[in-house]
């Protein structure tokens, strides 16, 4: 019960979510406020994870979090554009899409 009220706690802060489902993973972009009524991104990819033997399976959800700051979005952006860019050159452009 300790940690639905913790999560409840910190669901309160998002002002904006949207989840992003790719495969085995879920990745949710949320903007959050902090204490100070500032706005910053919480990235976190959710991968589920099945251990344990096929009669008794134990399924669990591995989650990683980036906080980015409005200070860094320039950077932040211009470094996964570049990413993109180089990922692209190696193999292809994504089916479907282009980006800029």
């Amino acid at each position: 019960m300790e940690d639905f009220k913790k999560n409840q706690e910190r669901d309160k802060d998002i002002v904006f979510s949207k989840s992003v489902k790719a495969g085995k993973r879920i990745y949710y972009v949320d903007v959050k406020k902090n204490r100070k009524g500032e706005l910053f991104i919480a990235l976190t990819e959710s991968k589920k994870v099945i251990s344990g033997d096929t009669e008794s399976p134990s399924i669990n959800f591995e989650k990683h979090k980036i906080f980015l700051y409005k200070e860094d979005f320039e950077k932040f952006m211009n470094g996964l554009h570049q990413a993109i860019q180089y990922i692209e050159h190696e193999q292809g452009p994504i089916l479907g899409e282009r980006h800029p």
